[in-house]
């Protein structure tokens, strides 16, 4: 991290670093946790529902190097984002019974989609959305919901995932977002787009190969989008990158943390704070 991002992230960056060594104490990781499909609510102990994280549970018909289809990342950055969320801005998380903060799970089948604030997908490359799917999940962003993508690599998964949306949002293209859009000083300065590889990849090669996990196919990461006709994004895709590693993997290495977890957050929290206010 260069001189000028350090200084703009310097704030975030002792938060963090004390909340880790308080939670995480390096090495230990996290507690893993069942995956919570459905929403906390007060049929499960839940009286006072917050911001919920919601994840969509999907099928997935091809398969890509280091990937797991949908449940990528989760628990732990589903956990670790809405916990940081709560902690660098006002909004209070909901909480499930047993007190773990409220991320959650939900198919596009099932009716509490509409509940979900946003949706976070993982590893799109490898998605196929059956018709139904498509015709819910077009109603709910054209409903006021949006999707965020994150953590495909490469020109293959990106051809599978623009195949799906299109199914869903034919009519919209998509756009990259530039470094003077709003949505990168939305609380946080973000100059760029960070390129995050997984924590096992950058043991393996991050000294002699960078952080493209696809080599020069993947070398360069994108912030794209999906706006409708009023400018209200409806879908935000971060590719060639994997953002949410930065979350999960925070308290598992200490020089991960400090090279990429900052910069997971500030956009992570910019995307979500900017897509939920306009």
């Amino acid at each position: 991290m260069d001189l000028r991002r350090a200084r703009y992230l310097l704030p975030l960056m002792i938060v963090l670093v004390l909340s880790a060594f308080q939670q995480w104490r390096w090495g230990t990781g996290w507690i893993p946790r069942p995956y919570r499909e459905g929403l906390p609510t007060a049929s499960n102990g839940v009286r006072d529902r917050g911001f919920t994280f919601c994840r969509l549970l999907y099928e997935h018909v091809r398969r890509e190097r280091g990937g797991y289809g949908w449940n990528t990342d989760y628990p732990g950055s589903d956990n670790n984002f809405i916990t940081r969320f709560a902690e660098l801005t006002t909004t209070r998380p909901a909480r499930w019974s047993d007190g773990q903060p409220g991320y959650a799970v939900v198919r596009a089948t099932q009716d509490e989609l509409y509940e979900c604030p946003f949706i976070f997908m993982s590893d799109v490359g490898t998605v196929g959305f059956s018709e139904l799917e498509v015709e819910r999940l077009r109603d709910y962003l054209l409903k006021g919901g949006f999707i965020w993508v994150d953590d495909f690599w490469g020109n293959a998964a990106w051809r599978q995932w623009t195949k799906e949306i299109g199914r869903v949002l034919p009519e919209y293209p998509i756009v990259d977002i530039t470094p003077d859009h709003m949505l990168m000083h939305a609380l946080y300065v973000v100059e760029e787009i960070p390129q995050i590889p997984s924590i096992q990849w950058w043991r393996r090669n991050g000294g002699s190969y960078g952080t493209s996990e696809r080599g020069p196919e993947s070398a360069t990461p994108h912030l794209r989008a999906i706006f409708d006709e009023g400018g209200r994004p409806l879908v935000m895709m971060t590719h060639n990158t994997d953002i949410a590693d930065g979350w999960e993997r925070e308290g598992e290495d200490y020089d991960y943390f400090l090279k990429f977890s900052p910069q997971a957050y500030a956009l992570g929290i910019n995307v979500v704070l900017y897509s939920l206010s306009h």
